[in-house]
């Protein structure tokens, strides 16, 4: 009998997963969070990717826009007084697992296997989110045009299960605070 893989002690899953946020409809992770899942300092991290850009097409980093950095900023409620000078620089699956090559030390490969599976467990949980949507799409066309009570009930149930699956979506929070326009 085969042992299962060991779990990763460096940076386990369901902490990557928090990492994972969606930008310009993409999911990745920021250059301050690969960092310090690598356990490198930000700008070491950075100067390791700006010497290997050749290694870092568009589909794999981008800098965010001054815009999605204050999103960010306001959604993490993180100060901007001190910190970074340039803006953050977002990286995909694929430039996150690239920025291990480039670092290439034991800690980055270890934990890029907990970047991949943390990516692949998101794309499966939308997965099984989208192939429910298409379930109850289905069953509702089913009872169109039926008019009974129950039918109507069980229509209004799935209306509210896809409500529940499909949220809305919040409106953009008011910053709080000076602006410097």
């Amino acid at each position: 009998m085969m042992n299962p893989a060991p779990k990763n002690r460096f940076a386990p899953t369901e902490k990557i997963n928090h990492l994972i946020i969606f930008v310009r409809g993409q999911r990745v992770i920021l250059d301050a969070d690969l960092a310090g899942l690598y356990g490198v300092p930000t700008k070491a991290f950075n100067q390791a990717i700006k010497r290997n850009l050749k290694r870092f097409p568009v589909d794999f980093m981008f800098r965010l826009n001054p815009r999605e950095a204050n999103n960010l900023r306001s959604q993490f409620v993180t100060s901007s007084w001190g910190g970074r000078r340039y803006l953050p620089q977002a990286f995909t699956e694929h430039g996150a697992i690239m920025a291990a090559s480039v670092l290439n030390s034991s800690r980055a490969v270890a934990v890029s296997i907990s970047v991949v599976r943390a990516f692949v467990n998101l794309r499966r949980v939308l997965a099984s989110h989208q192939d429910l949507a298409r379930k109850i799409t289905e069953l509702e066309r089913r009872f169109a045009g039926k008019t009974d009570e129950h039918a109507r009930l069980i229509k209004q149930l799935y209306q509210l299960l896809d409500a529940l699956i499909n949220p809305p979506v919040p409106p953009p929070k008011k910053l709080i605070g000076f602006s410097r326009d």
